[in-house]
């Protein structure tokens, strides 16, 4: 659940109606509930505790320095993908023990840094990667911890997009998991080097839990073959994948995929090894919402559209993806709030085209959805926003990234404000460049 509703025909986050936080922040703004994405990280972690996995929340979903902190407060660790990240880590507060660092071209300074912070564990993802690592630790005179990210060739469920798809034979991550066994021996075999993990992602979102049976299944014949050449393997990270609900009852319930991986990984968690999770959009998603303003309403051959102030430089899931969003009025009127945030079906509503202002054909965020009916100034909720959405955002068209609030009770506050004209020059003012004036 999360603390998004209708009361009184206008839409509040927690305590705090959204309409005012627009009038104080303005359009578009990423709105984030702090009591939904603890109580979703809460119920994640109840869910696995027969195994009490470390939880590293995925930074690449939801970056924001006060988010990741509100997290870490939690106990969640954090999995980076870049040095950036990793900073934004550290800048919230969270403990070098509970950071994870993957990524498939890592660069030498990333590598350094990481090594440097000891962080949990590097995910590597070649034998190049390896042996620039094991340099690095000789150079730096440590031993980072390491674990090897396998390619098992598993097909995700068929509502996995293609380009989320990370775990079949020929896509760039990870490690052929026939070359695997070698490589953690040759890991070990340097004496630089602390091999203790084999880490494995299937792609994102994955609706059926039986491809995570299926990818563990592989990966625990892994580590037997390993410990068989005398190596032991002491962390299997799962990563992440699990899905959020773009619309209600679309996605398994957590307790599903605990079901499916928990009595899977008992055993070697009994005799000492542990797990971790690397989960983003399943816990982030459904704790934030986009808000946008209406600027216009056109006919365009039979089609109606409304044009709003957020387009794909605000939330480029849609176009990126073809994916969907439900979205609604923030003050519809009491008899038009929906029953869910399934397609309403009401026979007043209007068959609008959304769409943002940018100069691309692609900036649509729905197609022929129905809604009540728009006006120039009307406020819209996107829901399910919290993931993969202001982490990628842009400016191109010089377009400027929106505010970030954060909703405690009935408190809104600032998080990130929003960026002005003067942020997209700010790099490029060199002391050779004249101002403008």
């Amino acid at each position: 659940m999360d603390e998004f509703s209708y009361r009184d025909g206008a839409l509040w986050c927690d305590q705090t109606p959204l309409r005012e936080v627009a009038e104080q922040f303005g359009t578009p703004t990423y709105v984030y509930s702090a009591s939904t994405l603890v109580d979703h990280y809460v119920r994640f972690a109840k869910a696995f505790e027969s195994i009490d996995p470390l939880i590293c929340f995925s930074a690449k979903a939801l970056s924001n320095v006060h988010l990741l902190r509100l997290l870490g407060e939690q106990g969640a660790g954090i999995d980076t993908v870049s040095g950036g990240e990793l900073h934004r880590a550290l800048a919230a507060g969270v403990n070098t023990e509970r950071i994870v660092l993957a990524g498939v071209g890592k660069s030498a300074d990333e590598l350094r840094d990481a090594v440097r912070r000891d962080i949990r564990c590097i995910n590597v993802e070649s034998e190049e990667e390896v042996a620039l690592l094991a340099r690095i630790a000789r150079e730096e005179g440590r031993r980072p911890r390491l674990a090897i990210r396998v390619n098992p060739d598993i097909a995700p469920d068929l509502r996995t997009p293609a380009r989320t798809t990370t775990a079949v034979r020929g896509v760039k991550f990870g490690v052929d998991i026939e070359r695997a066994a070698a490589l953690f021996s040759s890991a070990a075999a340097d004496g630089s080097l602390r091999p203790e993990g084999i880490h494995v992602h299937i792609g994102s979102p994955i609706f059926d839990p039986q491809v995570y049976a299926m990818a563990l299944e592989r990966v625990l014949a892994l580590v037997a073959e390993i410990e068989a050449a005398g190596h032991p393997v002491t962390t299997i990270n799962l990563g992440g994948g699990f899905p959020a609900e773009y619309s209600a009852g679309s996605a398994p319930g957590w307790d599903d995929f605990a079901e499916a991986i928990c009595p899977r990984l008992e055993g070697f968690v009994g005799r000492g090894g542990q797990v971790i999770f690397e989960p983003g959009r399943t816990i982030a998603a459904n704790a934030g919402v986009l808000l946008a303003a209406v600027r216009y309403r056109k006919q365009a051959g039979e089609r109606q559209l409304v044009v709003i102030d957020a387009g794909m430089t605000h939330i480029v899931r849609a176009a990126m993806y073809d994916s969907y969003h439900f979205m609604w009025p923030v003050t519809p009127g009491i008899e038009m709030v929906p029953p869910s945030r399934d397609q309403h079906s009401l026979d007043d509503l209007v068959t609008y085209d959304v769409v943002g202002p940018i100069c691309e054909s692609s900036d649509y965020l729905a197609k022929g959805r129905a809604l009540p009916a728009m006006a120039a100034g009307d406020l819209i909720a996107i829901f399910g926003a919290g993931a993969y959405g202001m982490t990628m955002t842009s400016n191109y068209n010089s377009q400027l990234r929106p505010a970030e609030v954060l909703v405690e009770g009935d408190r809104a506050r600032l998080i990130r404000r929003r960026e002005t004209y003067e942020d997209l020059v700010a790099l490029e003012l060199l002391d050779d460049t004249p101002s403008a004036g």
